[in-house]
């Protein structure tokens, strides 16, 4: 069984939801065609991604994938968001942050869920000290939570404020 056919595709979402979520940052979709290739794509077919202001999908990219693509262009520096094209680059402190914002916006996709992206980001591989992606949230992921706070992507009651880095 591969890997796609056990996390929650983007074909599985309803119509403009995705588009919703990515307009509340400027971002906006793009749908690849079956068997294409996605522009963009750091990790290739089926990962999302990102060319300037467009994220690059197909119906088997998993919604892990398009969510946490979403967090590295919704994280990075205005400097580097201008120049964004495949590597959106960044430090350690900040690729956990795009995942600990990637839980929080699974909140706001209907059939997704932090529940689902958990078990997901646990079956395609991510990988945390504490051995899944639920224990690192609650147990280790506090510097995370803290470098969204101090750059205003989350407000002191752990919700997106649906703004970019500045």
């Amino acid at each position: 069984m591969a890997k796609t056919d056990i996390v929650l595709r983007c074909e599985a979402l309803r119509a403009g939801e995705l588009e919703a979520l990515l307009a509340r940052f400027g971002l906006a979709l793009a749908a690849v065609h079956s068997g294409e290739p996605i522009p963009g794509s750091f990790w290739g077919e089926p990962e999302a991604g990102l060319v300037g202001t467009r994220l690059y999908v197909r119906d088997d990219t998993p919604v892990h994938s398009a969510l946490h693509e979403t967090c590295h262009f919704v994280c990075m520096d205005e400097a580097r968001r201008t120049q964004l094209h495949t590597d959106a680059g960044g430090d350690y402190r900040e690729e956990d942050s795009v995942c600990y914002l990637q839980v929080l916006l699974a909140d706001a996709v209907p059939g997704l869920g932090r529940e689902r992206l958990f078990s997901d980001m646990d079956a395609w591989g991510y990988s945390f000290r504490l051995g899944s992606a639920r224990r690192w949230f609650e147990a280790d992921a506090d510097d995370a939570r803290k470098w969204l706070l101090d750059h205003g992507l989350v407000d002191t009651q752990n919700r997106p404020t649906w703004q970019l880095r500045r």
